[in-house]
């Protein structure tokens, strides 16, 4: 209780004191719930994580809520100060900074109850209608089996679409970050629908993510390190209140 306590002191004292001018950082994020959502407490819990890590170093946060692939894309551009939150690639390793992690996800596939369905590979999934969302990532093997055409993937832009696709029969499985996926579900469809669907109990994957800010300045390089040293700083306060990973939500 003491360590919560004194991370709100900390909080108290750099939003009163004069001597501390407080910059606002703007990140550029896409609608997640539970992690990223403009209609949730903190904005999510995602956003609550970042934004206490940075107001412990003495800045303040606001979050522009986008398209995912518009906020990638305008991020890297340089609109924004960074944009969050984000698996790792390669293609990514080589235009942004990347922030200690922020969340630990595990995706999973989401299907109808009434269709048979089982995977050990991604070669299991050749041949699947498969939902995704655009500008994605879906993990290595995935993503190669995409880009090689051995599988296909029908990409729009939401979570609620492809649910509802999924229970349409127009998809046959959509992968998914499992707390997002039952809180979409929750969220906007009746209990009666959300009983005919569940998931697979073998992960996809399970990967951190991180927030991400344009790797050709030396601002942002600056910022990624104080935005680790305010989250080690919130982890080591012990406010288990706010689920940093290696911790993963829990619903």
């Amino acid at each position: 209780m003491k360590r919560v306590q004194l991370i709100f002191a900390v909080l108290l004292v750099y939003h009163l004191s004069p001597a501390v001018a407080q910059e606002t950082l703007v990140l550029a994020v896409g609608d997640w719930p539970p992690y990223l959502s403009d209609t949730l407490p903190h904005q999510g819990t995602a956003a609550r994580i970042i934004r206490e890590a940075f107001a412990v170093e003495g800045y303040r946060v606001r979050f522009e809520f986008l398209p995912w692939a518009r906020a990638y894309k305008e991020t890297g551009a340089g609109k924004y100060d960074g944009t969050a939150v984000w698996l790792k690639t390669p293609e990514r390793e080589k235009a942004f900074y990347y922030s200690d992690p922020v969340v630990l996800e595990e995706h999973v596939f989401f299907h109808l109850k009434s269709i048979p369905f089982d995977w050990k590979g991604v070669e299991d999934l050749k041949g699947l209608s498969m939902g995704g969302l655009i500008g994605f990532s879906y993990g290595k093997a995935l993503d190669e089996a995409l880009t090689s055409g051995t599988l296909t993937m029908d990409r729009i832009g939401s979570d609620k679409q492809n649910f509802g696709k999924l229970l349409m029969g127009r998809i046959q499985v959509y992968p998914q970050e499992r707390h997002v996926g039952y809180h979409v579900l929750n969220d906007s469809f009746p209990p009666a629908q959300v009983r005919l669907i569940t998931h697979h109990p073998k992960l996809l994957m399970t990967q951190f993510s991180y927030l991400l800010m344009p790797g050709n300045t030396k601002r942002s390089k600056e910022l990624i390190e104080i935005f680790n040293r305010g989250l080690r700083r919130v982890k080591e306060g012990g406010n288990s209140d706010v689920p940093v990973a290696p911790i993963p939500y829990q619903r």
